[in-house]
């Protein structure tokens, strides 16, 4: 066993294996043109799908194929805000009721910030 170990080889990437036997899958080369007037192709499977646009890999812009294949159009969903989720979980009518519950408690002191529920000097006198 000892004689059949590889000795001095590398990490990384350095195969032993040769190529014969082997049947690779079939290619194809695809063209693609940078904004920036650069051209390049990348090889692919010839059963794949080919992408409509590629980063550039000299400049690193989105250059698009030279087959004239259109990228499809992604439709943008509108930002959720926190009021429409909130109006998703309650109707109008509900919030009016809730805030008008919630003001009352604010104005008797009930809730909200510590300086709100400190005693005023009226309110002092008035329970001496």
């Amino acid at each position: 066993m000892a004689e059949r170990t590889l000795r001095g080889a590398r990490l990384g990437g350095q195969s032993f294996e040769d190529e014969r036997g082997i049947e690779f899958a079939a290619r194809q080369q695809v063209a693609y043109s940078c904004p920036q007037g650069h051209q390049f192709e990348i090889t692919m499977s010839t059963e794949a799908d080919i992408p409509a646009n590629w980063e550039c890999p000299r400049c690193g812009a989105v250059s698009l194929n030279v087959d004239g294949i259109e990228p499809e159009e992604k439709t943008e969903k509108p930002a959720r805000t926190h009021w429409d989720m909130l109006l998703e979980r309650r109707s109008l009518d509900e919030l009016e009721v809730i805030l008008t519950e919630r003001l009352e408690l604010l104005r008797g002191g009930e809730i909200g910030p510590a300086h709100l529920h400190r005693p005023t000097k009226a309110k002092k006198k008035a329970k001496a």
